[in-house]
């Protein structure tokens, strides 16, 4: 059977992806006023951003047990697996690197290389289709890991958000500074490279749009290339029309953002994952 991927919930692939190339997805949590939900089973995208904003205690989100990664890590081997790439979002933004770590480390019955994607979103679920092609032309764990390491440098995730109340509400930023943009009608802009999460502000939602484009330039030759969105599918549509002379020929894919990330972004994002040819 060779060897199988894992990752978590927040890599944002589409199901036809995961099933077709037999992707495990362990799912992350997120915790609301009406229990503890697992992302993609017990709570859909749209369920969840509808909800979002009534929300009272603003919801929390949380990583799987060690003894769930160690439990999908031992069912690929009673199937055959030969080993295991466990894929997962930046370790600087979730525990979850540490907790698949553990639980590779309590796995005897197969080896399992845990590999930190250093992204979120497409970002990450990119890396885990360039595993998953690579595993399928017999590339060893050693091959595959080198070609990661590469793409990372070469992957950029950037989004539009359309307010900071979200960030405010989930306790990630200063509660002063988040009141400031609201006020001054702010438009935070984040960034996300090689491991690093960066921000930049922009007055309007016109100028996050235009930023948007320039960055995707920047990027050009672009090799492949993701839309990302939150309860925003219209605009991103938009979007997609305006910058298709920039993207790569093939399909690109356009998935709503997972309720991890949505807990502290909310609704309204637009955004793109994109691998530079260079």
């Amino acid at each position: 059977m060779g060897i199988r991927i894992v990752t978590d919930s927040t890599c944002d692939l589409p199901a036809e992806i995961i099933n077709m190339h037999r992707v495990s997805i362990i799912p992350m949590y997120i915790i609301t006023p009406n229990g503890e939900m697992q992302d993609g089973i017990d709570l859909t995208r749209k369920e969840f951003y509808e909800r979002l904003p009534g929300y009272k205690p603003h919801p929390t989100t949380a990583a799987p047990s060690p003894a769930v990664f160690k439990d999908t890590y031992e069912k690929l081997a009673r199937e055959g697996a030969s080993e295991i790439i466990s894929i997962h979002i930046s370790r600087k933004l979730s525990a979850v690197m540490d907790i698949a770590n553990q639980a590779a480390r309590e796995t005897t019955a197969i080896p399992v290389t845990v590999f930190d994607s250093r992204q979120l979103s497409l970002g990450t679920g990119f890396q885990v289709i360039t595993a998953v092609e690579a595993a399928e032309k017999g590339k060893s764990v050693a091959e595959i890991i080198h070609i990661l390491k590469n793409q990372i440098q070469r992957t950029h995730v950037f989004a539009a958000l359309d307010t900071l109340e979200y960030l405010r509400r989930s306790g990630r930023m200063n509660f002063a500074l988040s009141f400031l943009g609201s006020l001054l009608r702010i438009k935070p802009f984040l960034k996300m490279y090689d491991g690093n999460p960066t921000a930049e502000r922009v007055r309007t939602r016109d100028r996050a749009i235009k930023r948007l484009k320039e960055l995707l330039i920047e990027a050009t030759p672009l090799e492949k290339v993701g839309l990302l969105y939150s309860q925003s599918k219209d605009r991103a549509e938009t979007l997609l029309q305006e910058v298709k002379h920039l993207l790569p020929e093939g399909d690109t894919l356009m998935e709503e953002i997972n309720p991890v990330l949505g807990v502290h972004i909310g609704p309204g994002v637009v955004g793109f994952a994109c691998i530079t040819k260079k």
